[in-house]
């Protein structure tokens, strides 16, 4: 129980994040400049926690792991999320996103060996026609003009954010989240900044003319709760649970940041959205629930 709360709650965590990206962008705050920031603050942050914690002696084969997950969890998949968001429209950037159990579930049987079960299988298809039917009902409407360049970036995003889960389940077993986080983002930093760095000067609320208070408490939510406390709970609920598992919780962002919209009237609750909800925690508990029967019998035969 203790990972799927620890992974909800990061996922709340991202899923609010998504209007908050959305106000600063439009609020002409480049996104190379946001993505940049967040990574140096988490990097200061956890190296920082890091002094107050026993120490962690990383081996140099999970160094050259750590800094692929970095790639793939932050640096890499960040910039992609960025450049494929300019080229794609909202709506299918949100369709793509739900590709991420499946990737999840074919590189977790590949790489850890994890079973593919039928109830799983059929989880991961309850959770993606959810969050299908959540998109395709939203009562938005997109400015953007979808291109085949961005929903390849964004395909590619989705990809990079599920090979990380996959290969940092391991490193899970043996470091703290504080441990992999910090050298994560270190890499990640040394990665974006030659990319990323120049734009900071162009951040309006850096200016006394164009300084604001509302854009500086959402920057302030995206570098501490939406990075650096919702990567910290990422490694921590690998520990309990399996990267199949934690990938379909990525179902509940979208749900999050519809809720929002509806309480801040940019949107209208349907019958269409409650039956997405309820799709996607359908999905949810039928991967959770997933076991080998060997597992249970290793299970019960232990307890005896």
């Amino acid at each position: 129980m203790k990972g799927h709360i620890l992974i909800l709650s990061a996922n709340i965590l991202f899923g609010v994040s998504m209007p908050v990206f959305k106000y600063l962008l439009t609020s002409d705050v480049p996104p190379e400049a946001i993505t940049i920031m967040r990574a140096i603050f988490a990097c200061m942050m956890f190296w920082f926690v890091s002094l107050f914690m026993p120490k962690e002696k990383v081996l140099p084969k999970d160094l050259r792991t750590l800094f692929i997950c970095a790639l793939c969890g932050v640096g890499i998949n960040q910039w992609l999320f960025v450049v494929g968001l300019k080229s794609s429209s909202p709506v299918d950037a949100s369709i793509i996103a739900t590709a991420v159990p499946i990737f999840v579930l074919l590189l977790a049987a590949v790489v850890l060996k994890e079973p593919v079960t039928a109830k799983k299988s059929f989880g991961v298809f309850l959770g993606v026609s959810g969050g299908v039917l959540l998109v395709f009902n939203s009562a938005h409407t997109s400015d953007g003009t979808a291109s085949l360049w961005g929903d390849t970036l964004m395909l590619l995003n989705q990809l990079m954010y599920s090979v990380y889960l996959v290969l940092s389940k391991p490193l899970s077993r043996y470091y703290s989240s504080v441990t992999m986080m910090k050298w994560m983002f270190l890499f990640s930093t040394l990665t974006l900044a030659p990319f990323c760095l120049p734009h900071v000067q162009h951040v309006p609320i850096f200016h006394r003319e164009t300084f604001d208070i509302t854009q500086m408490c959402a920057l302030l939510y995206l570098l501490f709760g939406a990075t650096f406390v919702a990567f910290m709970l990422i490694p921590m609920a690998l520990k309990h649970i399996r990267p199949t598992t934690v990938s379909m919780y990525n179902y509940v962002q979208p749900i999050v940041a519809s809720v929002i919209a509806i309480a801040v009237g940019q949107d209208t609750l349907s019958i269409q959205k409650l039956l997405s909800a309820a799709l996607v925690f359908a999905g949810v508990y039928l991967v959770t629930k997933s076991k080998k029967k060997e597992e249970m019998k290793n299970l019960i035969l232990h307890k005896t």
